[in-house]
């Protein structure tokens, strides 16, 4: 018998193989095929095994449940569960918009006795690039296997996710010296531009994966504040580029 099952918590390739390894060594268990992009795995038994039984055997960053078909003709009331899921994303989520806060309270004091809109937004930019490409640095080989899942230039070329917190840094450094502000600015267009495509398409799959924009050394679910951070920054930089403030 074969059975699909949602797995969370997997970000990069050495947690779909030990996801793998930890539910093939089990009794009765003939085969484990893991969807990392999709978030699932497709265990083949010779009899049921309980999920409370998978879910012993993975490490707990991971977490099991049996996928289900939808019931098309059931009541459209929310359920307690549902209420909780996203009641989950909600606190997942707080880093990203407390870092979002902090980085804006942070460019507005700089400019609060001399205000200045093109200066806030350039060093919103440049503080929110130096500031999420640190954290992406913290773990510089397992983020390009969380990138890849949803970026599609980093899915075609391998490299430019290895290379993309260090792009991040250098946008930075260049908005807050105000140096080549308009080269950045079209780069902040395209990279984020490809970024934001993807992020797009994996809402509109309504997948389940990790956000990697601040690395893996936080566990961001993509949802539509991810959606909303890329396009700040997008609309930032046309209005720059556009000389309206």
């Amino acid at each position: 018998m074969t059975h699909v099952y949602k797995i969370t918590g997997m970000t990069c390739g050495s947690c779909k193989a030990s996801v793998e390894n930890s539910l093939g060594d089990l009794n009765n268990v003939t085969n484990v095929e893991v969807d990392l992009e999709n978030q699932e795995a497709t265990i083949t038994m010779d009899k049921h095994i309980e999920v409370t039984e998978l879910q012993k055997a993975l490490s707990s960053k991971y977490a099991i449940v049996e996928k289900t078909q939808k019931n098309v003709f059931a009541s459209a009331q929310t359920s307690s569960f549902e209420i909780e899921d996203e009641k989950s994303k909600l606190q997942q989520l707080k880093p990203l918009l407390l870092i979002i806060f902090y980085i804006a309270t942070a460019s507005v004091l700089l400019h609060y006795k001399n205000w200045s809109w093109s200066d806030f937004m350039l060093d919103f930019m440049g503080l929110f690039y130096i500031v999420f490409s640190f954290f992406k640095m913290l773990d510089l080989k397992g983020f390009p296997d969380s990138f890849r899942m949803y970026d599609p230039l980093a899915k075609r070329v391998p490299a430019y996710g290895s290379v993309y917190p260090f792009i991040e840094t250098a946008l930075g450094l260049m908005f807050l010296m105000r140096f080549k502000v308009n080269i950045a600015l079209i780069i902040t267009l395209v990279v984020l531009g490809i970024t934001t495509i993807g992020v797009t398409k994996t809402l509109m799959d309504k997948k389940s994966i990790r956000c990697a924009c601040l690395g893996t050394a936080l566990k961001l679910p993509m949802t539509e504040a991810t959606f909303i951070e890329n396009a700040i920054m997008v609309v930032m930089a046309i209005l720059m580029l556009l000389n309206i403030f």
